[in-house]
């Protein structure tokens, strides 16, 4: 088998069963278990996979630039949003991540609702300037570009000085192993700090993140209060997560 037939091969198995063994492979194949690891090594740099410790798994869609992300599974966003307002009471400090479907989140708020949103995104903070009684704080900071959001030492800082009752947080991948993850390390550390400020976090995961992965951790699934998603309960990955006791609430 040439190496591109066997890429073919290793992508159509990641895409049918969500994750990728190497030995498993190797052994299907006939071949050394170093071949398929470098053959999983070049996918990765093409940003066909994430690697994880003995093969593989999906690279989540929403690790693409925010421009792109916007027209990624918009109807499944709106439906996680819809979900997570419920979750937020009349008077209560909310943490709000970045992000399209947190962005989701600021159109699904019910016009009479009274609360106070932090965030430290920049689109969202504008996205509440029509809301009529939603208090809003921004947290400054350098911009990341990627999740127009601000992140650093000013931003972390400021964060420290909020108590919140409940914290939305996205990323780009939810796995019963990897975690909870994003692509970029700083962003990571950052949402870390936001969920260590909340009394609750709970995780706005649209179907498209169910089962994918991105290189850095943000906490593990066992961390959070929950995980607000529209994926099918059957999905693999959501059965695993529900025996570890890590609660899901279906939109």
């Amino acid at each position: 088998m040439l190496a591109a037939e066997r890429r073919d091969y290793l992508l159509a198995r990641l895409q049918a069963d969500g994750k990728l063994v190497a030995k498993d492979a190797a052994a299907e194949l006939g071949i050394a278990e170093d071949s398929i690891r470098r053959d999983l090594r070049e996918m990765a740099a093409a940003g066909l996979c994430q690697r994880v410790y003995g093969g593989a798994l999906p690279i989540s869609p929403a690790a693409a630039d925010y421009a792109t992300r916007t027209t990624v599974a918009a109807s499944s966003k709106e439906r996680v949003a819809r979900a997570a307002v419920t979750l937020i009471r009349p008077g209560a400090t909310v943490l709000l991540d970045g992000g399209t479907t947190a962005l989701a989140v600021t159109a699904a708020l019910p016009r009479d609702l009274t609360a106070t949103i932090v965030t430290h995104s920049p689109t969202v903070a504008a996205a509440l300037v029509s809301h009529p009684s939603v208090e809003v704080y921004v947290l400054g900071g350098r911009l990341f570009k990627h999740s127009a959001v601000t992140s650093g030492a000013a931003t972390a800082e400021a964060a420290r000085r909020i108590t919140a009752d409940l914290f939305l947080l996205g990323v780009t991948g939810v796995h019963h192993e990897a975690g909870l993850t994003t692509g970029d390390a700083d962003e990571a550390a950052m949402k870390r700090t936001l969920a260590s400020r909340a009394a609750d976090t709970f995780v706005l995961a649209s179907s498209e993140k169910i089962g994918a992965a991105s290189p850095f951790e943000v906490l593990p699934a066992s961390d959070v209060s929950g995980i607000i998603t529209d994926a099918d309960p059957s999905h693999p990955v959501l059965i695993e997560l529900s025996r570890t006791t890590t609660p899901i609430r279906y939109a």
